[in-house]
């Protein structure tokens, strides 16, 4: 990828993309310490939630399965 961007538009381009990478960086609106905790634990706790909630749906069709297997 990096090759045909060079042969494309000469290694200008290439430190351009960078420069406009960093000027873009500046720009992103960051979240605070505190929202990016409340972040983080809306986002565990939903991990959480649903990793329970498969192994119960997993659990119940597997002793579902044994019931009926025998």
């Amino acid at each position: 990828m990096l090759e045909v961007s060079l042969v494309a538009g000469g290694e200008r381009s290439v430190g351009k993309f960078f420069r406009d990478v960093v000027q873009e960086m500046k720009r992103v609106s960051w979240p605070t310490r505190k929202e990016l905790t409340r972040y983080t634990w809306v986002v565990l706790g939903t991990v959480a939630f649903i990793s329970v909630f498969f192994f119960v749906v997993d659990y119940g069709i597997s002793e579902l399965v044994r019931i009926l297997l025998g």
